[in-house]
């Protein structure tokens, strides 16, 4: 994986480019700890060799698991980046384009490049929070506990 600061302004742009056989959820989550990144935007596209997504399952609190075991283009990859209990924590969703025209979508909870993926990380200002939220069974940002 390599990556480049290409604007520092008020705001930090990165592009993130993941090699073939990276695994890119652990890839970005890496590199969103390496530059302590405390609130941040990230699109990406790309291809994988196989992925999962997941679908959030209210009844059980969890994500259910949908494999893709095949080569899929990431069509769209969009999310952010907050402050979490153990430092910086991703949260993307994707829409991925089968062979035959369909696609798959959901949370990405891995996926495994081939043969790259191009991801652009904005970095604001703001110090955005995610808490644990017992009563919905997962972490979402709190404003309140935010900083601007």
């Amino acid at each position: 994986m390599k990556h480049k600061v290409v604007e520092d302004a008020d705001v930090v742009t990165y592009v993130v480019v993941c090699d073939p056989g990276d695994e890119a959820v652990s890839a970005l989550a890496q590199f969103s700890r390496a530059e302590r990144l405390e609130a941040a935007q990230i699109t990406a596209i790309g291809a994988f060799e196989r992925a999962t997504v997941g679908w959030f399952d209210r009844a059980v609190s969890g994500y259910r698991r949908i494999p893709v075991n095949e080569q899929c283009e990431l069509l769209s990859l969009v999310g952010d980046i907050a402050e979490g209990q153990e430092g910086p924590v991703l949260h993307v969703h994707a829409v991925l384009g089968l062979s035959d025209g369909t696609t798959r979508g959901g949370h990405l909870l891995e996926g495994w490049v081939f043969p790259t993926l191009e991801a652009v990380v904005t970095e604001t200002s703001a110090e955005l929070r995610r808490v644990m939220r017992p009563d919905l069974g997962i972490a979402l940002i709190d404003l309140d506990r935010s900083e601007s």
